[in-house]
């Protein structure tokens, strides 16, 4: 899969059906654990900005744009290397024309698993009511997906002994497809510090999915996410939590991205 660098973060040119196709290949492996990340600007930023989290970043093995930014990046750096050839890119397939949102591609993988026995998914992270509602929406909606386990970590510092525990109730579930809630970055430098100790499996950091799809956050309307301001959409139901990240690493997303 072809990967462009947007700001130091290694993007790859991929939709929905290129992704889903990559991750159910290497859940299938069952060799070791792959990290899988839907990448927004706040991402990019923080990895660019932050040498620490951009190290963490650096354990994951597939990293889709999220944001519409990080699309236009992209096609911007592939118009580049195409006149660098000679080429136009509106004649190359590569050229994209939509981003990989993070909790679409969780509902997009969970539908086509369905009748699929192999494929078995877990969810980690997110208070228990909340579990309880993404579970029984997903069995209620996709009946012939295996949605073989969830769990609740505390809230707050964890115990000594969490780890040990989150990754038995993984290997007792079978699962082979684990969505991490933990909120960004903490789900990121979750799956990286323990990815070496992890049972075998696809480990996605997803972000306020688990609230998107419990019905607990509202999602911006299509259009809104077409024109890259979902951010401003958010930022208008949750001002308080949101707005130093949104001014802080949109600007910061801005700022490298012209510095180059």
């Amino acid at each position: 899969m072809k990967v462009v660098d947007i700001i130091g973060l290694p993007v790859a040119v991929t939709n929905y059906a290129e992704s889903i196709d990559w991750i159910f290949e290497h859940a299938r492996m069952a060799d070791k654990a792959y990290a899988v990340e839907a990448a927004n600007t706040h991402v990019a930023a923080l990895a660019r900005h932050e040498p620490e989290f951009g190290a963490v970043m650096a354990q994951f093995d597939l990293i889709c744009p999220d944001g519409m930014p990080l699309v236009w990046a992209i096609n911007r750096a592939l118009k580049k290397e195409s006149k660098a050839k000679g080429e136009r890119l509106e004649d190359k397939a590569e050229k994209l024309t939509d981003r990989v949102y993070g909790p679409t591609l969780m509902l997009k993988t969970i539908e086509a698993s369905e009748g699929q026995a192999d494929l078995k998914h877990f969810f980690l992270g997110g208070a228990q009511t909340t579990l309880d509602k993404l579970t029984d929406r997903f069995q209620r909606e996709n009946p012939d997906a295996s949605i073989v386990g969830a769990y609740s970590p505390p809230f707050g510092d964890w115990p000594d002994d969490e780890f040990q525990r989150i990754k038995s109730t993984i290997v007792d579930s079978g699962a082979n497809l684990v969505w991490v809630g933990l909120g960004c970055p903490k789900q990121e430098r979750w799956i990286a510090n323990y990815k070496a100790q992890l049972p075998p499996a696809c480990y996605f950091g997803i972000g306020a999915a688990f609230a998107f799809h419990a019905g607990e956050i509202p999602q911006a309307p299509p259009i809104i996410q077409k024109i890259g301001i979902e951010w401003l959409y958010r930022l208008t139901k949750e001002p308080r939590r949101l707005f130093k990240r949104y001014f802080t690493y949109n600007s910061l997303f801005v700022y490298y991205s012209l510095r180059g």
